[in-house]
């Protein structure tokens, strides 16, 4: 019997079976989400075959599921490279994001430790804007909004917040320019947070509502002014 342990990349045990493609692009997909690639590096098929263990066709073949959501992008004779999202590509996400994000703040499965290890988040966000350490609050964002879709109890939902969450670390580096970003945004995730604990689940998902038009408005400004 062979009981040796898989390969962890990333955390994950390296695939051995038909979906490899699908598991080389959530490694991918999860670095971006967490800002190790950012937009406008290039993807070395070569590189990442080595180092992933796959065959360049298996490579390619997770370089088109994420072109497809908008999170590579290939260009002829260049190569593939992470993309840089602009007006359309905020519009969408934050479509989606206000059909999906509200529902579970209203409906979704909330019990004692889902507040607490919420309140734990945006007390590290907290923290992390007295430490003026503007990638813990984005991680802080980031984990808070991948927490609010685990209300759902969907693992469908939660691949489709990290495909999101990997479009919003990328539109994240174009504000780049307005380091005060996230810091404003860290009391409406602790309000938030205590209208849950309140019980006030209507009124929390009101305030989600707003929250992402507030958010969507001032990104797309932003892209806007520096066009």
């Amino acid at each position: 019997m062979n009981t040796k342990t898989p390969e962890l990349i990333d955390g994950q045990p390296r695939a051995e079976h038909a979906h490899t493609g699908a598991w080389v692009a959530g490694i991918l997909r999860s670095r971006i989400a967490h800002g190790q690639l950012t937009p406008g590096s290039r993807l070395s098929e070569q590189a990442l075959a080595s180092a992933f263990g796959v065959s360049r066709n298996t490579l390619r073949e997770a370089f088109t599921m994420l072109a497809a959501e908008s999170i590579v992008k290939r260009i002829p004779n260049r190569g593939v490279f992470v993309a840089a999202p602009g007006a359309d590509e905020v519009r969408e996400i934050y479509n989606v994001r206000r059909s999906i994000e509200p529902g579970a703040v209203l409906w979704g499965e909330l019990d004692e430790a889902a507040l607490a290890h919420m309140e734990a988040i945006v007390a590290e966000a907290r923290a992390a804007r007295e430490a003026v350490d503007i990638t813990a609050m984005a991680n802080a964002n980031q984990a808070l909004h991948k927490a609010i879709i685990a209300l759902t109890g969907s693992r469908t939902l939660e691949r489709l917040m990290e495909r999101v969450l990997a479009e919003m670390r990328l539109i994240f580096h174009a504000m780049a320019s307005m380091p005060d970003f996230h810091s404003h945004y860290v009391e409406r995730n602790v309000e938030l947070v205590a209208l849950l604990r309140a019980g006030r689940r209507l009124d929390a998902a009101e305030r989600m509502r707003h929250y992402l038009d507030a958010a969507e408005a001032e990104l797309l400004g932003h892209l806007e002014d520096n066009a």
